[in-house]
């Protein structure tokens, strides 16, 4: 009798304070809180992964886009309040690469001395830790299988392709070894994180409660039975942090959100509907005021811009050869709504990504089609839940592992397997990432926010990540407008020609206070311009306009 009195009173103390509150454990079990800690197999499998692919991402040198994000945290840990554009000796508002996120990086470059380039390295880091939990705590949410999560990890990797796929927002094992340290990687670990407190909030308080009740749990969830609204709130603002650092990814994460509500929510046809709207409104509230409030720049303003549209065709094309492996993950797709219907949220989130993405390419706006790589999700994490079911298995289930298994081996040795092979170890010439090369050379000559004249390809893309500015910039940026930017790049392509006169290069060179050539092998280096240093590796030449 005095036992269950005590457990009564423990569990009415409990309930006042909001926790769930177990039968007290007596015994020498109790020193280890009622039960011995092992590690799940993500917990083993992931925390391997986490070294391996950190190892790997900085061991190969950084290329693409890294430059601009690197300049990004160089104006930042300048001007903090006021940068600088990324890469052009011009104002920088409005730019939206100056996030919550980059700004952060600033903070910290500002504290540190780092510079931009030490900065990528050591949000690779970050990132992959919150990619990792994201997918972890997603997939719990989709099922209790403990090797789920593994197998997701596994098929988000390999699945994709038997052509290289590599964009800012694709996290197959090639391309994270080249942006790992993006914004986009941080986004889409936030948007794993989102959707699993989506899914967790859309199922509900009924399941949750009934499972408490088998357990002799109590919970408390407020007053009338409702929830408190702040855990909505703090959803919201994780799609707002996803909206301002990855605008993109964010159209994706709330066709998400829209799956996961639609898909699992109940009581809107059972008198509950106010009650519900309230809630998601809290969320959908916090987001947009969150977005709408942020100085840098005006994210809402970016829907009707259209400048970066053309160079993003390019993901139409190949589709097949880079995104057929995943089609493995359709059968399992089938299967959930089969069993279930077309509101599972995997299967709506799918049907959802591949209607914008067709959208996009109906309607010439490509940009859409940076969502491709999360489009992948819902088929790869379909099989990992598919394939985790316990044994004994039927035959199609069979089928299937076997299939995905050789798709996975297939990835591996086409096109994934030598981002984390080294060459060294690598016996059968595995595909290797880009390695491009490095311009500290230059930053030992060029002081930062000196304008330099360059040609090429790596070096523009390069040399803002250093701290000098580009007299033409190489990638569109609302915070310049593009028809100036265009006048900038025909500008430096006609002091390049070698038709040019030396007082058509003094006008263009003072036009954008420029200090500097760097020039590739194959360009002369004009009368006026002294040689100051070369690259051995590359070629190019260094020279300081007269």
């Amino acid at each position: 009798m005095p036992q269950t009195s005590t457990t009564s009173t423990t569990r009415a103390a409990g309930a006042a304070v909001g926790v769930l509150v177990r039968r007290t454990v007596r015994g020498a079990s109790a020193l280890r809180g009622g039960r011995s800690w092992r590690p799940t197999p993500y917990q083993v499998y992931g925390f391997l992964f986490y070294l391996v692919m950190l190892l790997a991402y900085w061991a190969v040198p950084l290329c693409c886009d890294a430059g601009q994000h690197a300049a990004v945290v160089e104006r930042l840990k300048a001007d903090l309040l006021h940068p600088r554009h990324p890469m052009a000796d011009l104002p920088g508002a409005g730019s939206p690469y100056y996030s919550p996120y980059a700004v952060a990086q600033g903070v910290f470059a500002r504290l540190t001395g780092l510079g931009g380039w030490e900065m990528l390295r050591l949000a690779g880091a970050l990132n992959l830790l919150v990619l990792l939990t994201g997918i972890g705590r997603l997939v719990r949410v989709l099922t209790p299988r403990p090797w789920a999560p593994v197998f997701a990890l596994g098929a988000m990797t390999l699945l994709w392709g038997t052509e290289r796929a590599w964009w800012s927002g694709y996290l197959s094992l090639m391309s994270m070894t080249g942006n790992l340290g993006y914004p986009s990687a941080f986004a889409i670990g936030l948007t794993f994180w989102a959707w699993a407190l989506t899914g967790t909030r859309a199922r509900g308080q009924e399941q949750e409660q009934g499972e408490d009740r088998r357990q002799g749990l109590v919970r408390y969830v407020g007053p009338s039975g409702l929830p408190g609204l702040a855990g909505y709130a703090g959803i919201g603002v994780l799609y707002g942090l996803i909206l301002l650092i990855h605008p993109i990814t964010a159209v994706a994460a709330a066709l998400g959100a829209v799956a996961f509500v639609a898909g699992w929510q109940q009581g809107w046809l059972r008198g509950q509907r106010g009650a519900l709207a309230v809630r998601w409104g809290v969320m959908t509230g916090t987001a947009v005021l969150l977005a709408w409030s942020w100085p840098y720049f005006d994210v809402f303003a970016l829907a009707g811009d259209d400048s970066v549209d053309w160079m993003h065709q390019r993901l139409y094309e190949q589709l097949g050869g880079q995104f057929w492996l995943a089609l493995l993950g359709l059968p399992a797709l089938w299967l959930r709504w089969r069993r279930g219907s077309w509101r599972d949220p995997l299967v709506l989130l799918f049907a959802l990504e591949c209607l914008l993405v067709a959208y996009g390419w109906v309607s010439g706006h490509y940009t859409y089609g940076r969502i491709l790589g999360l489009t992948l999700v819902p088929l790869q994490f379909a099989l990992a839940v598919e394939l985790a079911a316990p044994r004994p298995w039927g035959r199609a289930r069979r089928a299937l592992g076997g299939a995905a298994v050789a798709g996975a081996c297939v990835g591996f040795l086409t096109v994934q397997g030598g981002a984390v092979v080294p060459r060294a170890l690598d016996p059968i010439g595995l595909e290797q990432p880009s390695l491009w090369p490095t311009y500290a050379w230059v930053a030992r000559h060029v002081g930062k926010g000196e304008v330099v004249i360059s040609d090429g390809h790596y070096a523009p893309r390069s040399i803002p990540g250093y701290g000098p500015n580009l007299a033409a910039p190489i990638w569109p940026d609302p915070a310049l407008d593009e028809g100036e930017r265009e006048r900038r790049l025909a500008d430096v392509r006609a002091y390049l020609s070698p038709a040019s006169t030396r007082a058509e290069r003094t006008t263009v060179a003072r036009r954008y206070h420029a200090r500097w050539l760097l020039l590739t092998r194959w360009k002369r280096v004009p009368e006026e311009a002294v040689v100051v240093a070369w690259s051995r590796e590359t070629g190019e030449v260094l020279a300081r306009i007269g």
